[in-house]
């Protein structure tokens, strides 16, 4: 498993999870009240923070136990890795942009701010978790 692939897995895997996490701690903080009611901004920056973190050191991780076997092998990177991280951005971006429309409309019929934040968490979570499953697939099944 080369570099990129290694790294789309830790993504997929870590936003999955991230996300669950979020949405079960906001749903207790909420106990059974009104989600728009919960103190959710410190929950949600401690969630991107600890994943992005996780992240990386799963990556880095994973990319020493590698390398330890294959020094040559653990970094080695070719046109088709860059195809295939070309098209899990694109996947990516796509979904953004979904959701930044979301969160423009949303300002404009004057939402309330977590819909609002809520809107765009959901953007990034689902690019990364899209992005991720593209990747993964186009590495195991190739590129159509």
């Amino acid at each position: 498993m080369v570099l990129e692939e290694r790294n789309a897995w830790t993504g997929l895997v870590v936003s999955v999870i991230a996300v669950t996490v979020y949405v079960l701690v906001l749903l207790q903080l909420a106990g059974g009240g009104p989600l728009t009611e919960v103190d959710w901004l410190p929950v949600m920056l401690w969630t991107i923070g600890l994943s992005v973190a996780v992240t990386i050191v799963i990556t880095i991780g994973w990319g020493i136990a590698v390398g330890m076997k294959d020094r040559e092998g653990a970094s080695r990177s070719d046109i088709r890795d860059r195809d295939i991280s070309r098209m899990g951005g694109r996947v990516e971006h796509a979904f953004l942009v979904i959701a930044g429309l979301g969160v423009i409309a949303l300002c404009a019929m004057g939402a309330d701010l977590f819909w609002i934040a809520h809107t765009m968490f959901a953007g990034f979570a689902i690019s990364a978790v899209i992005g991720g499953i593209a990747r993964v697939i186009a590495y195991r099944r190739g590129l159509l």
